[in-house]
């Protein structure tokens, strides 16, 4: 935290003593998002054939998004994909192989041209499988892992490309909003949930047809951070990944520290964390990065994005001649059927390898851009996050990056 903050805290005497307390307390609880206004224009609703709802996948239930989900209009219901939406658990066992030690749930989507191919897998046999991508998604604090599908409506795009989506949950009794813990010191290194994550990922790769080569990691505020760790700590495994709204790498290392990286970012550790990393990992292959910040974000600040702008330039060896022409796409005119915030896209190549997209848009606070507003933590103004994330992810995979 800044010098500022703390000397205004201390003349604010003990009434603001203790809210600052209580705010620490609630740490990266994050307030209830105001559902944005939707567009005046009437959409006509699709019909609710028997066949689109037969085919609509099961959600798995949570109190505010079985609300949420009965509240959708006709026409978000008929776009709901179809496919199968399975949860499950993964344990890390004890040495003895036998007693669970510690439990994460999961959800885990499959397009209908993937999963009805899944359900006759031999695991056993992998020939003459076609093999699908599969994107990890890490949700943000005070969400579930069906909160951030429907909130991100990522299963709708990926089922039309044929691409699984993984969603791990973080437990309530881990964290009481569900945060994950990105600014523990012992996780940013590696350890904590990241091997949580990792051994999940490890057993749907073995259980279903994934291309290991195609395997992406994204995520929202606390999950982007969390996503930044476990790619950092396991490079090989991921072909890029995505990170909307996400604090810096490498600093914070307490509750009150990680407030302060919220607010400021922590420029005094940009360059020493990658520095570790690079310790830890000499031969650290390329990770393809895309960052997206709302300018209005008063969660998580602008600056973590410049900072992680940064880190990724230091990780992947750019330099300034990396940049290209930036692309600017202004607001939508007023009245347009479907509301666009304004936006700024940065692309960073080496060579011919696009390994930095940074998008900065206007009017965005802490949400999702293009997400579903009628649940927390998204903004029904685009531009369509989600869609930047296939988009990009769809450029790489693992076996192409420079180092192989």
């Amino acid at each position: 935290m800044s010098r500022l903050w703390l000397r205004s805290l201390a003349r604010a005497g003990r009434a603001q003593q203790i809210q600052a307390s209580k705010l620490l307390k609630s740490l990266l609880t994050k307030p209830k998002a105001k559902a944005q206004a939707k567009p005046k224009t009437k959409i006509k609703a699709k019909p609710k054939s028997s066949a689109i709802l037969r085919k609509r996948p099961k959600i798995a239930k949570s109190a505010r998004a079985t609300a949420a989900l009965r509240n959708l209009d006709a026409d978000a219901i008929s776009s709901l994909p179809s496919g199968i939406w399975l949860t499950s658990f993964y344990s890390s066992l004890a040495d003895s192989a036998i007693l669970p030690v510690r439990r994460m749930t999961y959800c885990l989507y499959l397009p209908d041209q993937y999963s009805a191919h899944a359900a006759r897998l031999n695991q056993n046999n992998h020939e003459n499988k076609t093999l699908r991508p599969l994107i990890v998604m890490l949700h943000g604090c005070e969400q579930s892992a069906t909160e951030f599908a429907l909130g991100s409506r990522m299963n709708q795009l990926a089922g039309k490309k044929g691409v699984a989506v993984l969603y791990p949950q973080q437990a309530l009794r881990a964290h009481p909003n569900r945060c994950w813990k990105w600014y523990d010191a012992a996780t940013q290194e590696g350890g904590g949930d990241v091997q949580m994550i990792i051994g999940m990922i490890k057993k749907i790769t073995q259980k279903y047809p994934i291309d290991t080569t195609r395997i992406y990691l994204c995520g929202i505020s606390a999950g982007a951070a969390m996503a930044d760790i476990v790619a950092l700590n396991h490079p090989d495994l991921f072909a890029a990944i995505g990170l909307h709204s996400g604090p810096m790498f490498g600093a914070g290392h307490s509750k009150i520290g990680a407030y302060g990286v919220m607010q400021h970012g922590a420029s005094h550790r940009v360059g020493a964390a990658i520095t570790e990393v690079l310790h830890r990992t000499p031969a650290f292959p390329s990770m393809p990065t895309l960052l997206i910040q709302g300018m209005s974000d008063t969660i998580v600040r602008p600056i973590n994005q410049s900072q992680l702008i940064q880190q990724t330039f230091l990780l992947n060896r750019l330099t300034a001649d990396s940049a290209r022409a930036v692309a600017r796409q202004p607001a939508s005119a007023a009245g347009s059927l479907k509301a666009a915030n304004a936006y700024e896209v940065h692309d960073f190549y080496l060579g011919k390898k696009l390994l930095l997209r940074s998008t900065q848009i206007a009017s965005l606070g802490h949400a999702w851009s293009g997400g579903n507003a009628s649940l927390p933590f998204n903004s029904a103004s685009g531009p369509d996050a989600s869609k930047m994330m296939l988009d990009f992810f769809s450029l790489h995979s693992r076996i192409n990056t420079l180092n192989t």
